[in-house]
């Protein structure tokens, strides 16, 4: 039976992941998933493509009482209420336009030294506007374990690198391609999965340290080929149909009837 092996999720756009035990999913996306973003001081989308060590943040929401915290290499935190925003912010999100205020406080000052560069908060101002076109992410275990083989490195191969929402077990390698077309129940939710994910440099970089280690894209093009001669495929973009919970160990069916 194919079922939900692991949940992941961050705050902050880029920063290390959460791998909780159930997310809510709605239509935008899973709550509380990149309710933030870093960007530079005019708006430019600043994430892990410009400086993977983004992820070696540990970035804690408290959505109840909107108080965010970032704790950095070494142990340092900077945390407090996010609901006092500034200047307003319009970021290119990687086609998509979207907007945002500046959060004011301590975070600008603690980004713009991890980086070294002028960076700030931007919490936008729709919930999911910066989770990407589409809402959920799919990939299974054995498609990381077959990545994993033919890499050569299997010891290097971290499943945590492709940030995926949902991974599943139980399914053959890539065996979430043929799902493309039709809808899943995942849990209480119900997912169009619509196309495949095309790969970029994050899924080189180790998913603790933010540093280069692995060249996936070379490896799973070398076995999988290049879609429409350019985009390096792995896992499968899905939108929401029925919102709902989905837990870790939650059943995953598929319509055999395209949706």
């Amino acid at each position: 039976m194919v079922r939900v092996a692991r949940l992941s999720i961050a705050p902050v756009k880029s920063t290390a992941l959460h791998h909780p035990d159930e997310v809510r999913l709605e239509s935008y996306g899973a709550v509380g998933n990149r309710r933030f973003y870093i960007a530079e001081p005019d708006g430019r989308l600043f994430d892990g493509t410009d400086f993977g060590p983004l992820v070696t943040i540990r970035a804690d929401y408290d959505a109840t009482r909107d108080r965010l915290s970032l704790r950095f290499p070494g142990g340092a935190v900077v945390g407090g209420d996010v609901r006092a925003v500034g200047a307003p912010v319009r970021t290119d999100m990687y086609g998509r336009g979207v907007t945002g205020r500046v959060v004011e406080g301590p975070w600008a000052g603690a980004l713009t030294n991890h980086a070294g560069r002028p960076l700030v908060l931007v919490r936008s101002d729709e919930a999911g506007a910066a989770i990407g076109e589409y809402a959920v992410s799919i990939s299974g275990t054995a498609s990381a374990a077959e990545l994993a083989e033919r890499s050569g490195r299997p010891e290097a191969l971290d499943s945590r690198r492709f940030r995926m929402l949902v991974e599943v077990e139980g399914t053959a390698p890539h065996e979430e391609d043929s799902w493309i077309g039709h809808t899943a129940r995942i849990g209480e939710a119900l997912v169009q999965v619509e196309m495949p994910v095309a790969r970029c440099v994050i899924t080189t970089q180790d998913p603790s340290t933010g540093l280069k280690d692995l060249d996936t894209l070379k490896a799973i093009a070398a076995y999988r080929g290049l879609r429409d001669g350019k985009s390096i495929d792995f896992g499968v973009y899905g939108s929401v149909v029925e919102p709902g919970l989905i837990r870790v160990g939650d059943p995953v069916e598929v319509d055999p009837a395209a949706g």
